[in-house]
């Protein structure tokens, strides 16, 4: 039997089933939530409920916003011709602090048999249509540099190669400022791959 009532208990099971938040850090955001006033848990249910609410994906490009087009889609001064593909919507809240200028396409997540993700749970379908459409003269994959992350690169290669002239893909190796003698094996084969003239 819990010593805690079944409405904490709930709320620290739901806490729980976020990624990156184990039983203690529920417990924490549970009991903060139960000592703050009241209206601290009622501001945080209507911001989750306008999350699922008033929220969809972008018609285009499957970023996540208000309307039916992003606010990068409906830019009139970005390159249509270049698609950055990405796992997640925050992989283009990244990109755009470069200086990146092309358009996106997000495809939330990446092929993992293992996790049930298989083609027809991403956006894959929505990419190869706009890639038929014509007008696409690069397409950067810029999944992960893990096994899902090529396996879905490469899938994507594939469905894609017969409609856009150039695919490529993310450069990998070492990140500015780091130490060569603690890089791993893989990351400087990467490295010495994608190498580029000075």
């Amino acid at each position: 039997m819990s010593l805690l009532p079944s409405q904490i208990t709930k709320v620290i099971e739901e806490f729980s089933k976020l990624p990156g938040i184990g039983p203690k850090s529920a417990e924490r955001l549970t009991f903060h939530l139960l000592r703050a006033s009241k209206a601290s848990p009622e501001s945080l249910g209507k911001a989750l409920l306008d999350l699922k609410n008033q929220l969809h994906y972008c018609r285009q490009c499957q970023m996540v916003t208000t309307g039916e087009l992003c606010g990068i889609c409906a830019d009139g001064a970005r390159d249509t011709k270049m698609i950055l593909v990405v796992e997640d919507p925050l992989d283009v809240v990244a990109f755009e602090k470069t200086s990146y200028r092309g358009v996106y396409h997000v495809l939330h997540g990446v092929l993992s048999p293992i996790d049930g993700m298989g083609p027809e749970q991403l956006k894959l379908r929505e990419l190869v249509a706009r890639a038929q459409a014509g007008g696409i003269e690069e397409v950067i994959i810029a999944t992960n540099p893990d096994i899902e992350g090529e396996a879905t690169a490469t899938y994507l290669r594939n469905q894609l190669q017969q409609f856009v002239p150039r695919i490529t893909r993310l450069a990998h190796g070492l990140p500015m400022g780091a130490d060569i003698e603690f890089a791993d094996h893989t990351t400087l084969r990467e490295a010495i791959a994608g190498r580029r003239s000075l």
